[in-house]
């Protein structure tokens, strides 16, 4: 089950720029455990999805796990060896655009080391660098 909006108002987005900090979803709103983002960066839908599996995998049907963030922005790829020019390419997948601070998944209901252990296998698969916020 890959994450992707059902509706959007524009097939195809501007890049734009990433700010270096957030400080809205900096904390842990629902769960006691969390994995936090320490660097700026773009998660693919495929990526959350792998990590989402690894920290689920870890936790033996117990707990309850948060995804916080939401690919939301369409990102678009041009087919290999093909010339300048010519349009924007196809909507090649779907991302989120993170900046540092930005916590990614909560746990709650579950002993601290297997969270720690489940967020590490889970921070293993994002290209983001994380820190395991208590």
């Amino acid at each position: 089950m890959l994450l992707q909006p059902k509706k959007t108002k524009y097939k195809k987005i501007q890049k734009g720029k990433l700010s270096k900090f957030d400080f809205r979803s900096n904390k842990l709103r629902f769960g006691s455990i969390g994995l936090k983002a320490a660097k700026a960066g773009t998660i693919s839908s495929r990526q959350i999805e792998a990590a989402r599996q690894a920290i689920v995998r870890k936790l033996n049907r117990k707990g309850k796990l948060w995804i916080r963030v939401f690919p939301s922005i369409p990102i678009t790829a041009k087919p290999i060896e093909v010339r300048m020019g010519k349009g924007k390419g196809a909507l090649s997948h779907w991302g989120v655009k993170v900046s540092a601070g930005t916590v990614l998944f909560e746990i709650c209901g579950i002993s601290r080391n297997i969270a720690i252990t489940a967020f590490k296998t889970g921070g293993a698969k994002l290209p983001v660098r994380t820190i395991i916020l208590l």
